[in-house]
């Protein structure tokens, strides 16, 4: 397909063969895209052409088909169509921002209506792309997406490493004080009753405060049995902490989302 021709479901994608001196350093990772449209031909024709460009593809036709494509694996970005008959787009990804997903959103619609565009952004997608679009524009903003992550991914990362200190003062959100070396959380005077797990977590977030952490790297932090090996714990377990310590789970204050990276709690240090 030429790339500056608009994208249609009977234009053909040709793939072409690549081919690796076997003497020759392993290839990088490719990126893992997710690609859900409900229609057919416009969803081969996309996870054909992205192959093409390099990206790792998985294509799927409805919400169950993506929910069951995340459980069993992270991927690093996911195209969205919004217009489909069951659950559109914008449902989808209300859905999946509540439910704690970080995972890039990058939206596709027949619409060209603006008041779409902002209410797709506002439902938490990173960015849009109206149809019809000339492939070459959306291998570049699938691109500029993926540096965007990767460049929060190693802020966060340099974060690994972090440990609270022995001696690091209380830290201080909202009504609530948490003595990281105690492990001990407060809400004004009271001392509150939490789990070990969720008391781990917010003890992971507070080794950094104020500053984006993958859930890699949270789940390397808290790890125990509670959590297993799963990052989708990390997201059970933010949302049973956003339930107990905000005022409204669905538009937190404290333990905020950072699209694409994964999560960062908003505190202040106490002052000794």
């Amino acid at each position: 397909m030429a790339p500056n021709h608009p994208v249609s479901p009977h234009s053909p994608v040709k793939r072409t063969p690549m081919s690796r001196d076997p003497t020759s350093p392993p290839e990088p990772l490719r990126d893992r895209i997710l690609v859900l449209d409900d229609e057919t031909e416009i969803r081969q024709m996309l996870q054909r052409y992205l192959i093409a460009q390099g990206f790792e593809v998985r294509a799927v036709k409805d919400g169950m088909q993506l929910d069951a494509c995340l459980e069993r694996q992270p991927y690093d970005l996911l195209v969205l169509d919004i217009m489909m008959p069951k659950e559109d787009g914008l449902a989808v990804c209300r859905r999946l921002r509540a439910q704690g997903q970080t995972i890039p959103i990058l939206m596709l619609t027949a619409r060209g209506d603006p008041v779409d565009r902002v209410m797709g952004l506002e439902m938490g997608a990173d960015d849009y792309l109206a149809k019809p679009f000339v492939p070459s524009e959306l291998v570049a903003r699938i691109r500029a997406m993926l540096r965007r992550r990767t460049l929060l991914l190693r802020q966060a990362g340099q974060l690994g490493g972090i440990v609270a200190d022995a001696d690091a003062p209380a830290l201080r959100f909202g009504p609530y004080r948490l003595d990281v070396r105690r492990q001990e959380l407060f809400r004004d005077a009271s001392l509150l009753e939490i789990g070990s797990a969720e008391m781990r977590l917010l003890c992971a977030l507070a080794s950094a405060p104020n500053r984006p952490q993958s859930r890699d790297s949270l789940l390397e932090r808290a790890r125990g049995r509670e959590y297993g090996a799963l990052l989708r714990s990390v997201d059970v377990q933010v949302l049973r902490l956003r339930q107990m310590l905000e005022d409204d789970a669905s538009k937190p204050r404290h333990i905020r989302t950072v699209w694409g990276v994964g999560y960062m709690l908003i505190a202040e240090y106490e002052a000794s």
